[in-house]
């Protein structure tokens, strides 16, 4: 019988595992929130993540559950390993991924480079914090954020008013210096149960209003010393955390040089959707590999650069298939992958993928083709 894998939640992460399941003769189900969402080819039941009972239905009979996102409660995850469910990545790592707090402490203890931070429960405590560090600080809800969200640049305490009204008993909020970086970079790595691992190049990241709009791979001038510390930081982090399956390191590269750990994800990631057409093994590919425990596949890439642009908020009337035929037609380099989403702006609704030896073409030829998209 061929080896099944259930993946909780329904949304484009877990879309993108499909293909490379069918390919291998892996079965895939997934748990969705709801109907209709981006993974629904592979939704064999519908129902409340939150629920212990549930999961724990979803789980029965196959070999290994893994996830679309990190939200899932540690109760549950705890039951299901209670029950004799294997679960990568395991509720110990995760718990890293939920909480910045706790990644944070931890990434201390492993003596990783990282921003000045402080966990603060209080204004006044989060004042003394801004005045410590130039007069202005990032401060985090430890739970819950991503992409942008729960994350406020600011000059004072009382910016963030609303979030200490919110906290509870011994709760507290997560502030870090704004740091002066150059760019943003991000290292991925595949890691198995038996702890071996795989590195992908380091790619560079821009972000537009707090959501990654573009990955290069690998990130220009990022040869020699640079990618070795990455892949360092990396490494250090996966077998620290003891993370199974995908992982992402997001890096700040300072004026000076050095790499800062700013935020992790146990799971393929919005950075690595690069390696769907641009690695000879793609993250989502890599990432059953991993939490099966197969043998992982080869992270070069297939072309010297690749490209990856987001499809952001997708065209004000009608829908991405609309514009498909002329997309195509423009740019029948370009590798076009859509989410099932309606339009919404800000919405992650689809990326672009091109491969190249010349960046600039590839960098040309992926926004130009997702431009297409866009009014």
């Amino acid at each position: 019988m061929a080896l099944q894998v259930g993946i909780v939640g329904g949304g484009q992460l877990a879309r993108m595992m499909i293909a490379p399941a069918v390919e291998l003769g892996i079965g895939i189900r997934v748990l969705a929130e709801q109907s209709g969402m981006s993974a629904q080819l592979a939704a064999s039941q519908v129902g409340d993540y939150h629920d212990l009972d549930t999961v724990l239905a979803f789980a029965k009979d196959v070999d290994v559950i893994t996830f679309d996102h990190e939200h899932v409660p540690q109760d549950v995850l705890r039951g299901l390993v209670a029950a004799g469910v294997a679960v990568h990545p395991g509720p110990d790592a995760l718990t890293f991924a939920q909480d910045k707090l706790r990644m944070r402490a931890r990434l201390a203890e492993l003596g990783l480079p990282q921003p000045e931070w402080a966990a603060v429960a209080d204004a006044a405590a989060l004042d003394a914090f801004i005045s410590d560090h130039g007069g202005r600080a990032v401060v985090k809800t430890p739970r819950g954020g991503y992409d942008g969200k729960g994350v406020r640049v600011v000059v004072a305490a009382a910016e963030a008013a609303e979030w200490f009204d919110g906290l509870g008993e011994g709760e507290e909020l997560l502030a870090e210096e704004l740091v002066a970086f150059d760019r943003e970079l991000a290292q991925q790595i595949a890691r198995r149960p038996s702890g071996d691992f795989v590195i992908y190049p380091v790619v560079e990241t821009v972000q537009q209003d707090g959501v990654c709009a573009e990955a290069i791979a690998p990130a220009p001038h990022s040869a020699g010393r640079l990618a070795d510390v990455a892949a360092e930081i990396g490494e250090a982090i996966a077998t620290g955390l003891d993370v199974t399956g995908m992982l992402a390191v997001e890096l700040f590269q300072t004026g000076d040089g050095r790499l800062l750990v700013n935020e992790l994800a146990m799971r393929p990631h919005n950075s690595g959707h690069w390696t769907q057409d641009g690695a000879i093994t793609s993250q989502f590919e890599q990432h059953l590999r991993a939490v099966l425990d197969l043998p992982l596949g080869d992270t070069a890439l297939r072309a010297r650069h690749a490209v990856m642009v987001n499809i952001l908020g997708g065209p004000r009337e009608g829908a991405l298939a609309d514009r498909m035929p002329d997309a195509l037609a423009a740019h029948p380099a370009a590798k076009i992958h859509t989410y099932g989403k309606d339009p919404r702006p800000g919405r992650k609704v689809g990326h672009v993928n091109v491969a190249d030896d010349d960046l600039d073409t590839a960098v040309y030829e992926a926004r130009a083709a997702a431009a297409f998209f866009l009014d």
